[in-house]
């Protein structure tokens, strides 16, 4: 080696040196600017969540602040991206920096039937970016608080459905939704079936298994009570009373409650056509039953006769389940005054929506009745209510207990206006909500309306049952589930859930563990709901029945009237036959008078010329022709005369009786 290469070793090692360290200071400049563009980004990605309505706060993710009264539940909707596991969370939404801590991986979703890819998939289909009601936690073996299911306030308007066998938790799922409505500031009408809802106007009662079960599923419960006014059918019950009059009934609901085939049901809008009119108001029962009696009579049969007329069979068929239909004591259901339906959207002082509790006693007698009169409700807030398009939320909400009832033995024009209503209601900012055991007691045109379910769980204990288990199944979205099976595994308290998110598509199909209600889940104490009832300002105005002049005072009077005209024509004719008959026997008496007078005067004649011929050959001879013997003048007196009289008309019985 020269003394030069000797001389640049140590050159060489400084210089590789030098280019090492400029290495690394490079590499950290690098790390230090990639750090500084993540920072960037996640401000950028924080402000636009923000900007979104998307909000962060302590606790489980996905969970609610708790609102103030009358103020609509803030939704929080859970933002946790997964940090960096041997299988991250692919997102775009948020930078790794962004996540909280606990984000979903595998080792967090449980054991369940689905893979991590379904949770996030259902995590993501439950984003709202607006109000919204929580329905609770999924369930994946365990619930999961950190993915929560929820519907947009914005879509109660598209209807739902609420299904399930007996005793697996219906009336609660439809009491949180309730409440959470009313809280929103939406008023509700809602059919108490068996008196367990009307435990929302009472704050409920805390337990360690209640509060363990909803900190479980991320829910921060606090007793509370929701504004409630109570109604009752014709006051039948609790509440104040519900009528409506049997015109605006009208005969196409009327029909389908007294069971009337199409040719009945086409002869009762005849009558309610006449009736209209004529000026005859149909306010009760026994107003329709005068109308009908009237047509069916002799002096009603020519009013229809221009219009095709009326038979007495079908007459005679309509009266009799009228009388059926009383006998059930449905006539103290129609009448005045009649309801406003406005009465039911209505907000409490503080903003929070009114629930409108109609008791329903003894529905399983008159199922007809019920579902019919809940139905006529809606038509009613059809025709009333103004169109409002899409709004934020719905002006009323209408859950339909024992749906089931309304579609039995429904006709086709039945089934079509309901179909009608169902969807057209929505554009006047009304929801309905049926509620009942499966979705195939509801028409498939109707369900086809429904853009929520919660389905709790169904019994396969019969060959039926299997086949409704079946034909629920197919009325789902695919997913991950086999719900054949979870269907018939789900707990108490718990429903498959898919809804209409904010962009109008279905949600993912999610098993949910549902919010406990806030209420009581009892029934309010009966004192409580009797101050409550003498307390609502509306008892002044529907307590009292009202029975003014209508189609039975009418015609009542009109056939009083058309009675005594036909008295009186009877009267007459009877006083000119009996002076007619009185004028007969006057003649007749009259010429057997002149007749006995006729032979009394000849009886007379003749005497007084057999005596005259006697005195002629006795009597002296006298110089005057006028002079009378002594016999002639007896017999000539007015005495005598009148004595002769009296023994030839008692001789010949022609004495006129005086």
């Amino acid at each position: 080696m020269t003394p030069s290469d000797a001389a640049s070793d140590p050159q060489i090692a400084a210089l590789q040196a030098a280019a090492e360290q400029a290495q690394a200071e490079l590499e950290a400049a690098q790390a230090q600017a990639a750090l500084a563009a993540a920072k960037v980004k996640a401000a950028e990605a924080a402000a636009a969540l923000a900007g979104a309505g998307i909000t962060a706060t302590g606790g489980v993710p996905g969970t609610a602040p708790a609102s103030a009264p009358g103020e609509a539940p803030t939704t929080v909707v859970p933002s946790e991206p997964v940090a960096a596991t041997a299988e991250p969370l692919a997102t775009d939404a948020l930078p790794a920096d962004a996540l909280p801590a606990d984000a979903l991986t595998i080792d967090t979703i449980g054991p369940g039937p689905l893979g991590l890819d379904d949770v996030v998939r259902i995590r993501d289909g439950y984003v709202v970016h607006g109000p919204a009601l929580e329905m609770g936690a999924l369930v994946n073996g365990d619930p999961l608080p950190g993915v929560q299911v929820r519907i947009p306030l914005s879509v109660m308007n598209r209807h739902g459905l609420v299904a399930g066998a007996t005793g697996t938790g219906k009336t609660r799922t439809l009491q949180g939704l309730v409440e959470q409505l009313s809280a929103a500031g939406v008023p509700v009408f809602a059919a108490d079936i068996k008196g367990d809802l009307s435990g929302i106007a009472t704050p409920g009662e805390s337990s360690p298994k209640l509060l363990d079960r909803t900190r479980g599923i991320g829910q921060d419960w606090t007793p509370a009570a929701t504004p409630t006014e109570y109604f009752a059918l014709g006051g039948v019950g609790k509440g104040v009373p519900i009528r409506a009059t049997i015109a605006a009934f009208g005969p196409l609901l009327l029909s389908k409650v007294l069971g009337l085939n199409a040719t009945q049901e086409s002869s009762l809008g005849l009558v309610f056509h006449y009736a209209d009119q004529a000026g005859l108001p149909l306010l009760d029962l026994s107003d329709l039953r005068a109308v009908l009696t009237y047509l069916g009579s002799d002096d009603g049969k020519s009013e229809l006769k221009d219009l095709g007329g009326l038979s007495g069979a079908t007459v005679g068929v309509i009266l009799r389940e009228l009388i059926t239909f009383a006998d059930q004591g449905a006539d103290v259901f129609f009448g005045e005054p009649e309801i406003d339906t406005a009465d039911f959207i209505r907000l409490d002082p503080s903003g929070r929506g009114i629930v409108s509790l109609l008791e329903v006693p003894g529905v399983q007698d008159q199922p007809a009745l019920y579902s019919t009169f809940l139905m006529w409700l809606l038509a009613d807030l059809f025709n009333t209510l103004p169109e409002v398009g899409d709004p934020e939320k719905p002006k009323l909400v209408f859950f339909f207990d024992e749906a089931h009832l309304l579609f039995r033995d429904a006709s086709k024009d039945f089934l079509a206006q309901i179909t009608q209503t169902v969807r057209l209601i929505r554009s006047k900012g009304v929801g309905i909500f049926f509620v009942t055991q499966t979705p195939k007691d509801v028409p498939g045109e109707v369900l086809a309306q429904l853009g929520s379910r919660v389905q709790h769980a169904l019994r396969a204990f019969t060959p039926d049952d299997a086949k409704a288990l079946k034909a629920t199944v197919s009325t789902y979205p695919t997913s991950g589930y086999d719900l054949g099976e979870v269907l018939t595994s789900l707990g108490t308290g718990e429903a498959v859930v898919t809804v209409m998110n904010e962009k109008g598509a279905p949600s993912p199909v999610a098993w949910t563990r549902l919010r406990a209600p806030e209420g009581l889940m009892s029934p309010t104490p009966d004192a409580a709901i009797d101050a409550t009832i003498a307390a609502s300002p509306l008892l002044a105005r529907y307590g009292t029945p009202v029975d003014r002049e209508s189609a039975r005072e009418i015609l009542t009077a009109k056939l009083e009237e058309a009675n005594q005209a036909a008295l009186a024509a009877e009267a007459e004719l009877e006083r000119q036959r009996i002076a007619a008959e009185l004028a007969k026997q006057q003649a007749a008496a009259d010429k057997a008078q002149a007749a006995a007078q006729r032979k009394a005067d000849a009886e007379y004649e003749r005497l007084l010329r057999k005596t005259a011929g006697t005195t002629r050959r006795t009597s002296t001879r006298s110089t005057s022709s006028s002079s009378k013997s002594p016999l002639e003048e007896i017999l000539g007196s007015k005495a005598t005369r009148s004595i002769l009289t009296g023994v030839v008309e008692g001789i010949f019985g022609t004495r006129r009786r005086r």
